[in-house]
């Protein structure tokens, strides 16, 4: 064992403590994915990264991100949280304002403006309404019947999200999971207008994971979803974690069609820890 430089980061919230944490390992290298899986398990958090230098020439660093059961191509909040970390760190990037991470998808872009990380949304690998089984299936999760879904799509860029529009927000806060129906699913809920004048109210269920505070991969899916069935148009901010009395507020802003996904980062933690 070896002490490492460690920080966990409040990721998305619209002030300190009203986000997602997210726990990274700054000095990942000479660790296993099997050592990796053991205190991503232990942490407990519904994601840990660990950051290792790139294999691609192209990024500034590589990461690789667990949640307490499995490992990921790539998810938006650790994502956010491990470009804070690297940076607050001693972390230079190559081109001064941007930053390239290389993950399992592949390289994803980010880049701070106006104290907010934001990245380029992936590209998504599977866009499509689910059919009618998996639907009911997915409706049945989360306690509700397919006629209170008014729009449903996959949505996966490296998480496989099943996103479920709903008429309200109220629909939303109401939703109450039956994880037992879920299976592998990984389910999102959202409507629009949101809570306290944001665009969308958002939430996220899994049962390895339970329900998400703030998820920066399933609303960067739903930003292409709701731009292209004309419900939303960028810019505009999405509540997430409302249910979980928190306040999380994603920035979504789209430039030569290219979406970003942001929000304030805070260290909450900061050490090392025992790997």
């Amino acid at each position: 064992m070896q002490q490492r430089r460690f920080l966990q980061v409040d990721v998305f919230g619209s002030e300190p403590y009203q986000g997602n944490p997210v726990a990274v390992v700054v000095d990942g290298e000479g660790l296993d994915a099997d050592e990796m899986q053991h205190f991503a398990a232990w942490t407990n958090l519904s994601e840990t990264t660990f950051l290792l230098p790139p294999t691609d020439p192209a990024a500034d660093y590589r990461v690789r991100i667990f949640t307490p059961g499995t490992e990921l191509p790539f998810a938006g909040h650790p994502t956010l949280g491990s470009a804070h970390a690297w940076r607050g760190t001693g972390g230079v990037p190559a081109t001064p304002g941007r930053i390239v991470q290389e993950c399992g998808v592949g390289l994803v872009e980010l880049r701070e403006t106006d104290g907010l990380w934001s990245f380029a949304a992936p590209a998504l690998r599977r866009y499509e309404r689910p059919d009618d089984a998996t639907l009911a299936r997915a409706a049945a999760g989360m306690g509700l019947a397919v006629e209170d879904v008014v729009d449903a799509s996959w949505l996966d860029n490296g998480p496989p999200w099943l996103a479920l529009r709903l008429r309200s927000a109220e629909d939303v806060l109401a939703v109450r999971p039956q994880y037992e129906q879920l299976g592998e699913l990984h389910v999102g809920v959202v409507a629009a207008p949101g809570t306290d004048g944001t665009a969308v109210e958002v939430r996220a269920f899994g049962t390895d994971f339970r329900e998400d505070p703030v998820t920066g991969s399933l609303n960067a899916g739903l930003a292409t979803w709701l731009t292209e069935t004309g419900v939303l148009a960028a810019p505009y901010v999405a509540a997430q974690g409302t249910a979980l009395g928190r306040a999380g507020r994603v920035h979504v802003t789209a430039v030569d069609g290219q979406f970003w996904v942001g929000g304030r980062t805070t260290t909450a933690i900061a050490g090392t820890v025992a790997l």
